[in-house]
């Protein structure tokens, strides 16, 4: 008889180094939600975020997981779980690294993977006053920005950041902050300012003015992106596609995902919500697939969490498995 498994599942705050800005808001911690599932004597953890903007919080992921039950927990069953899709992703996470335990294999291998490279990751600048922008991005000293825009002063923000950073590679992430009157000009300016990508320019469900539009650097699509089912949309609109696990619900559906993407000729982006080593650790294993990757939450938190993800500047090595998978 198979033996039940046991999952706990807790909320977690961790304290950012300086406030997070984006046109929605602003954070001063990253609440994360951590799963564990033991089982013959093995541990597994996945860490998700839950995120307002999806309308998933932290007690309805906490509430969802408590009533869910685990015993016999499966991918399939993660998949098919009318779960939070960031519940289903520190689920999902969690079983593939119980998984690599009791098959004493790493998770690259697990999926089918080339062993993972160090990856260079963006950072990003919160959005600010043009002046406080450009500072920042001046004393990261980063190779790959991105810039957090969305608010009027956008074009004075990049002319600004660009000007301080004259050789540093930039992309933005607007955040569905721009409209399609202001679009051209945005554009331009991004133009002007050798922008190589543009993530979200207009509200998910509101960007077919993208359709068609000329651009001179790779239009990105996250907050219109999900899982399998957001591709026949992006068409003809979207060049890229930013894939996130706590919007695929786990790394099971953002390899497919990926995969998919791909093969009709999106370029991939991996993203991250701001969390732990816990939560890039199996996002690692998608940017080995991707042209661009955003994997800076750890790097934007006061401390984090032990054993994590060697940092070397802004290269990600390749995740400890005493960490995750």
């Amino acid at each position: 008889m198979t033996t039940p498994f046991a999952m706990t599942a807790r909320h977690e705050s961790w304290p950012l180094g300086q406030p997070f800005t984006i046109s929605r808001g602003s954070k001063t911690h990253a609440d994360v939600v951590v799963v564990t599932l033991e089982r013959d004597g093995m541990t597994g953890q996945g860490e998700c975020v839950p995120y307002p903007r999806y309308n998933e919080t932290v007690p309805q992921v906490l509430e969802a997981l408590a009533a869910f039950d685990a015993s016999m927990l499966s991918f399939a069953a993660i998949a098919a779980a009318p779960l939070p899709h960031a519940a289903r992703n520190a689920l999902d996470c969690a079983l593939w690294d119980w998984t690599c335990k009791r098959e004493n294999m790493p998770a690259w291998q697990l999926a089918g993977l080339d062993p993972p490279a160090p990856l260079t990751t963006a950072y990003t600048i919160s959005l600010g006053d043009p002046d406080e922008m450009a500072r920042a991005a001046a004393a990261a000293k980063r190779p790959l920005l991105k810039l957090k825009l969305g608010k009027p002063g956008d074009e004075r923000r990049l002319h600004a950041i660009r000007a301080a950073v004259p050789d540093t590679r930039l992309i933005v992430d607007a955040n569905e902050g721009w409209s399609a009157d202001v679009l051209p000009a945005m554009l331009r300016a991004c133009r002007e300012t050798g922008v190589e990508l543009v993530e979200q320019p207009l509200p998910a469900g509101a960007d077919d003015a993208l359709a068609g539009l000329a651009r001179d650097c790779l239009i990105c699509a996250d907050e219109s992106a999900h899982g399998l089912e957001s591709l026949p949309d992006l068409a003809g609109k979207y060049d890229a596609i930013n894939i996130k696990l706590d919007k695929t619900g786990g790394l099971t559906p953002a390899l497919a995902l990926a995969r998919e993407a791909k093969a009709q000729g999106l370029t991939i982006m991996v993203g991250c919500m701001v969390a732990t080593s816990l939560a890039m650790a199996p996002a690692m294993l998608i940017g080995q697939m991707a042209r661009v990757v955003d994997l800076d939450g750890p790097l934007l938190l006061r401390k984090d969490r032990e054993p994590g993800i060697r940092f070397e500047g802004s290269t990600m090595l390749p995740p400890p498995r005493a960490l995750w998978g």
